[in-house]
This record gives structure tokens, sequence and C-alpha cells, in this order.
């Protein structure tokens, strides 16, 4: 299975690499002429960060030079300006440059807007970078301002910009018991698709409160395929500082949920992974505390493991959604079900993966257990989709 999976995987990044590597998309905010009829005389709220830019200018001035009146910007996880670290309370504040409001959803609140944060606005718009895996939070946000906007009739605008992990799916659909703010829609691990594809999809098939639907408009890319090797202009959030971590976030974000540690508080956050009681690595670091993780797992201890901070893009493409690493540090620290946390089925999504590695059973026996799911979205997403595959 493994070896099948190598071979289509090795085939399709053939492929890609004669394709555009993102030099010629046009991204949705870059698209004035698609935008600006949408929003022209009308107050509008914008959800995005640091990585809602174009050509190094970010979309929240792009609006206001085009005379766009922006009443309110929401932040999501990691703030506004993308500093913050995973899961951190953060404040509301102004924008120094432009004076516009910053309400962030992130403020230990509620995660969805007040009441009154609604009545600010007659359009939001949502403009932020995603990386296209089912426990990056940034589209949980998406769904719960849609949430907000079906309730209140507010028209909701996506402005696309492409998924770099866009070119395949893989991983577990959630298992809706395990809905959590890390998983809150039955998508796999690496669902392959942008954020205005699955805005739509969500209207699509009933995914908010009671079934709902709230208005919708897609500001799509331009020149962009499910097949384009996208380069993100920035990092997305403090601890993906590069495109290998992009690459390798779908199998070692699981890390996350057992003691090991997978680089937090040291330069190769999400390449590299190890313990203390690692035994035979050679390779070996020390998380100290810093402002992308102000408490690192095993701070200040020196941690034995794995370095994957060597490979090439392309290896790490390769791998795509590998269970490896993780079954492998398992049974090196021979902690049984104590490795594990609660955590870990909120990340994969199901109850039968702990259980399979419990087993002892391989990456390539778990993997062939949601083959099918991935066919079923496969096929369930088909409608939605903006892009070729």
């Amino acid at each position: 299975m493994k070896h099948a999976l190598s071979v289509f995987l090795l085939s399709f990044l053939c492929s890609v690499s004669v394709l555009c590597c993102g030099r010629d998309v046009v991204v949705g905010a870059a698209r004035q002429e698609a935008w600006l009829p949408l929003l022209q005389g009308r107050r509008v709220a914008l959800f995005s960060n640091h990585t809602g830019i174009v050509d190094g200018r970010h979309t929240l001035d792009l609006l206001l030079e085009s005379g766009i009146t922006v009443t309110a910007v929401f932040s999501p996880e990691h703030g506004f300006r993308g500093t913050a670290g995973a899961g951190d309370h953060v404040d509301n504040s102004v924008d120094e440059k432009t004076g516009v409001p910053i309400l962030s959803l992130y403020n230990g609140n509620s995660a969805r807007p007040s009441d009154e944060a609604m009545q600010l606005f007659d359009v939001l718009v949502c403009d932020i970078q995603d990386v296209g895996l089912r426990f990056y939070t940034y589209y949980i946000s998406m769904v719960r301002l849609m949430d907000a906007c079906a309730d209140f009739g507010k028209l909701f605008v996506v402005f696309d910009r492409p998924n770099p992990n866009g070119w395949y799916v893989d991983g577990p659909v959630l298992d809706m018991q395990y809905k959590s703010g890390v998983g809150w829609l039955p998508i796999p691990v690496v669902h392959g698709m942008t954020l205005g594809e699955l805005a739509l999809m969500v209207n699509g098939e009933g995914w908010l409160t009671d079934g709902r639907q709230c208005p919708l408009q897609v500001v799509p890319c331009k020149h962009y395929t499910h097949r384009t090797r996208y380069r993100l202009p920035v990092p997305p959030s403090p601890n993906l500082q590069n495109m290998l971590a992009v690459y390798l976030y779908p199998s070692t974000c699981y890390f996350e949920a057992t003691p090991v540690s997978l680089g937090r508080g040291t330069d190769k956050p999400f390449l590299c992974y190890g313990h203390p009681n690692m035994q035979g690595c050679s390779f070996s670091f020390t998380p100290r505390s810093m402002q992308s993780a102000p408490k690192p797992p095993q701070q200040d201890r020196l941690c034995y493991g794995v370095d994957l901070s060597t490979m090439t893009e392309e290896e790490a493409m390769q791998h795509g959604l590998d269970l490896t690493w993780l079954i492998d540090a398992f049974r090196n620290l021979h902690m049984d079900n104590w490795f594990f946390s609660p955590f870990f089925e909120k990340l994969i999504g199901v109850g039968y993966v702990r259980k399979m590695i419990l087993e002892g059973r391989s990456a390539e026996e778990i993997r062939a257990c949601w083959h099918d799911d991935v066919a079923r979205f496969r096929q369930q997403r088909k409608p939605y989709l903006l892009y070729k595959e």
C-alpha cells in the first residue's frame, strides 16, 4: 500500500513540477474589479490577519484606498499580526495604521462576534491564508462567522487564496463525536480545498447551525488549479515558518497530543521531534521559552529524536499524511496508552487510529482504513470545486 501511494505521489509531483509555482496566481484580494461592485457603498468588516496581503500590501489598506468603509476587523487564532501562540488569549485592539477596531475571536469570550459587533457592518469579507488541514483553525473561525452572518442575513464574501496542500486528500473524515476547536466539519484531515470552495460546501451541505445557509459570494483566484504548487508569501502562523513545515504538518502535528516535543521552542518547529527518554537517536535539541512558544513541551530538557529539516520539499510532499514517525516514537518510548492524551482523537478525528497503534499495526494498515473515507469525500466535494483537479 505504501509503495503504491509513493509511486502515485511521485508521479503526481512530476506533473506538478512543470506547472505554475505561484508567480502567476492572482489571489481573490488582488481582483479589485471583481470585489469592488460587491462592497461599494456598504459598511464592511474584514476577517483577516498578517497573511491577507497582495504584493506586500495588506488587504485592509487596499479596501480603504479603494474608498471602502471598513468598520471592523475580526482576527483569528494568533491575532491580527500573527504573533500570538497557539490558542493564546488575544485582546481586542485598534489597528495603529488605520484606526480600525480589531475584534479578536480568541479573546476568551466567544469564538463568534457579539450581536453588537454584527450591527457594525453590512458585508463581512474573509481574506486569510489557510493551509488546508482540518486541525488548522482559520477555517473554523470562518465557519463560525458564516453562522453569525446566517443569523443576521449579512453577506459573506471570500477573497479566495490557494491551498498549499490542495493537491491531495488524505486522512479519516472527522467522527463528529470528536468535534472540537481543532476539528469542526466532517472532512478529512487533508481536505484539498480552498477556503472559498470549503465555504461553498459548508452552505451546500447544510453544515451551518440548523442547516441554514448564509448569503455567500466567492471571489476566485485566477491561474490556479489544484495541481498548482503555490508557495506562501509569508508564514501563515508563528510555528509554520517555511514550506517544508507546511508539507510536514499533516504528519507531525499529532505529537501535540503526546509527551514528545515537535520542536516548539526551537528554530525547527514541526521539523523535528524528540523526547528526553528516546533511545538510539543521534540528533538532540532543547526547547526554550520564546515568543512563538512561551511554554513549549519538554522546556529546558535535552531531547533526543529525529531531524526532518534536512528533507527536501519534494520528499515531504511525497510522504503526504504519514503516521510512521508517530508510530516510531510510540514504539521507542514504551509508554503504551500513556503516550496519548485525549487530544489525539480530536486531531486525528476518529477512535480507531489510537487502538490500531496500540495493537502494533503499521502506518500502511491504518491508512487503508480511511481509503473509503477519502474516496467518498472526493465525490462529495466535486460540486463545490472552483478549480480544476
